[in-house]
């Protein structure tokens, strides 16, 4: 009772999966167990052995086709992009963008194939729209001008498939770089975002213009500029720490904008810093500048202005 239990319950898998894998029982094997009678199958444990076996191929096999469709469907949304086909044509096969049968892995192939078609027809296009990309991945990257201009195909106006392999093949290698450092190139990213912040509230505060607020905006300002004068630091530390363990794990350099990450942020606190010393010596230049034509004239006599009277 056990073995037929199990019997029937392993049949019916493998009838699901012959099902999903258009596959048709072509030995006897499966023959007997799909198309005969449940009782007249021996239940002997060679038998039960091989029936697993079975099952497990097929699984494989659905595993393997599974992944194959989302290969394929991954290439058609990257050329669908690429080709900036319009949403009413990507409507058309929105039917194959699920499953994994294989009329729908045959259907999903015949797109690939006739995108691939439309590809080369639109070499140009193509190329300038992985260039956009790339240009993306360099900024998330933190990318120097020396990187960007070391790979020369970008620069190259002759469209040709070679052209279009070699961006492939760094786009790809941008990708897959992006992804290995992301967390790091986010904790970068949180910094600059940060700093850009912490710099716009110093801007304010040396604004005279700002007292003429209303609304409790100066305060919250205040707030948020001290908050963020804590929080820098911390987060440079958090940063350092986890750059110098990815920089133990690669054996080189993490590099913002071609130079050490600590580095730039060391010389963007230093900028800041003399910028501020600028300020502070012209707002003394001009206030000993004032002082002295005051000494030599007078100061200028602040009485408000007469209202003129209004005509009879």
């Amino acid at each position: 009772a056990s073995r037929r239990e199990e019997f029937v319950n392993i049949k019916r898998q493998i009838v699901l999966c012959m099902e999903e894998l258009d596959h048709t029982p072509d030995t006897s094997f499966e023959r007997d167990v799909v198309c005969e009678d449940e009782d007249a199958f021996c239940l002997s444990l060679e038998n039960i052995a091989t029936l697993q076996k079975l099952l497990r191929q097929l699984e494989m096999r659905k595993s393997q086709n599974e992944a194959v469709c989302e290969g394929l469907r991954a290439q058609i949304r990257e050329l669908w992009d690429r080709l900036q086909i319009p949403a009413e044509e990507r409507e058309a096969v929105a039917t194959v963008m699920t499953g994994s049968k294989a009329k729908v892995r045959k259907a999903l192939q015949l797109e690939v194939d006739r995108l691939g078609g439309m590809k080369m027809q639109n070499m140009k296009k193509v190329i300038e729209a992985i260039r956009v990309e790339l240009a993306q991945y360099w900024d998330q990257c933190f990318y120097s001008q020396e990187q960007r201009q070391a790979f020369a195909p970008y620069y190259a106006e002759d469209y040709t498939e070679n052209l279009l392999q070699l961006h492939d093949a760094e786009i790809v290698r941008l990708r897959n770089y992006y992804e290995l450092h992301k967390e790091l190139f986010e904790g970068v990213q949180k910094w600059e975002e940060s700093w850009r912040l912490f710099l716009d509230f110093e801007r304010k505060a040396s604004d005279p213009s700002r007292f003429t607020n209303r609304g409790g905006n100066l305060l919250k300002e205040e707030k948020q500029r001290a908050k963020l004068q804590k929080t820098l630091p911390k987060l440079e530390e958090e940063l350092k720490a986890r750059i110098e363990t990815w920089e133990r794990e690669h054996s080189k350099a993490f590099v913002v904008n071609g130079q050490k990450f600590m580095e730039y942020v060391s010389e963007q606190w230093e900028a800041h810093r003399l910028e501020k010393e600028r300020a502070k010596q012209e707002r003394q230049l001009k206030n000993k500048k004032q002082t002295e034509t005051e000494m030599l004239y007078g100061s200028a006599p602040r009485t408000p202005s007469k209202r003129r009277g209004l005509a009879p």
